[in-house]
């Protein structure tokens, strides 16, 4: 009697543990990771980003350098920064030149790939000594923040100038940035309970403020119906703003508190993916929007380490991601 209670025990037991996976909508079958070593050892390869001819371009923020993968291949090929330099994050134009920032030299750098030839454009105020963060805009020039110094700013591709926005809230630390269908720029202040955005014809930043005073926003999405995701990455959850009604909602991530999500990306189905970072290992979480649900959940092989910042490549419509376990990865969708 005794066995047979303790089978029925056993058996509720994973009948409930099987519903509650299904109610998350697990299906790591249909994702594939693959990661590539990255040759030279811990220099923590981040922020990557996939040029017209598919090369896979990444900072490697402690190394000094900045690089580029050939998938098929295997390849790496390795550019030099001045000492100090410490890229932090890099975009690709149309016409191929990397973009990269600057983090401990107070400038964001033009690379071009033919001949690694550099040019500089400095930050016009000695407090904007860390960028941090860059997108393109419509137009193709660059909105970036500086976390540090407490600056959003704006590169004119075309004359090299650079306008630089104090954030009013001390300590703000401005950190991911997108850019919504208006070309104006959103920002999460990871430092505070806020988000921030600024009007791109007046200059005029206008700061909103979350309703949990505890949360600290690290990166976002902007889907296509104009709604803001993000991270909050101190307390486990995904949050939504909704800028036309200034609604928040936000969901519990499957990891809890303990998740730490970091790194996020958007796909081409309006699905935002989350990099976990706080769990050992690493792994990536997609949620639908329409659905409300969380779904994809997939270890990194690696275990990740820490997962910074993603990206979605909408032509391969894989997502990249560089690891501090000195891997650039690669998430393939099966379905």
């Amino acid at each position: 009697m005794k066995t047979l209670v303790r089978k029925h025990l056993i058996f509720f037991f994973f009948l409930s543990l099987s519903l509650v996976f299904v109610g998350i909508g697990i299906i790591e079958d249909e994702i594939e990771i693959k990661e590539w070593p990255v040759p030279w050892k811990d220099t923590r390869p981040r922020d990557p980003f996939v040029d017209q001819k598919g090369r896979v371009w990444f900072c490697g923020q402690v190394g000094n350098y900045i690089a580029y993968l050939e998938p098929n291949s295997g390849k790496f090929k390795r550019y030099e920064m001045e000492k100090r330099t410490n890229p932090h994050n890099l975009i690709v134009d149309h016409d191929g030149y990397v973009w990269y920032a600057g983090n401990l030299a107070s400038h964001i750098g033009k690379l071009n790939p033919e001949n690694g030839k550099i040019d500089k454009f400095p930050m016009p105020d000695p407090e904007a000594r860390d960028p941090h963060t860059l997108v393109f805009s419509q137009k193709g020039d660059i909105w970036f923040t500086v976390q540090g110094g407490n600056f959003i700013g704006k590169l004119e591709t075309k004359t090299g100038k650079v306008h630089l926005i104090k954030v009013p809230t001390n300590g703000a630390r401005p950190y991911g940035i997108k850019i919504d269908k208006n070309d104006r720029p959103w920002i999460v202040l990871f430092g505070t309970n806020k988000l921030a955005t600024v009007d791109p014809q007046t200059m005029e930043l206008e700061e909103i403020t979350l309703p949990n005073t505890d949360s600290r926003p690290r990166r976002l999405e902007i889907t296509s119906d104009g709604n803001l995701w993000f991270v909050d990455y101190t307390r486990g959850f995904l949050g939504k703003y909704a800028p036309g009604t200034q609604r928040f909602t936000e969901w519990a991530l499957p990891g809890g508190k303990s998740s730490k999500p970091y790194g996020t990306a958007l796909d081409d189905n309006d699905h935002i993916w989350i990099a976990e970072s706080g769990l050992n290992p690493n792994r990536l979480v997609g949620f639908d929007p329409k659905t409300e649900k969380f779904f994809g959940i997939r270890n990194v092989p690696s275990g990740g380490g820490t997962i910074r910042h993603m990206y979605f490549h909408p032509l391969t419509k894989e997502i990249w991601f560089g690891t501090d376990t000195n891997n650039v990865g690669r998430a393939r969708f099966l379905r």
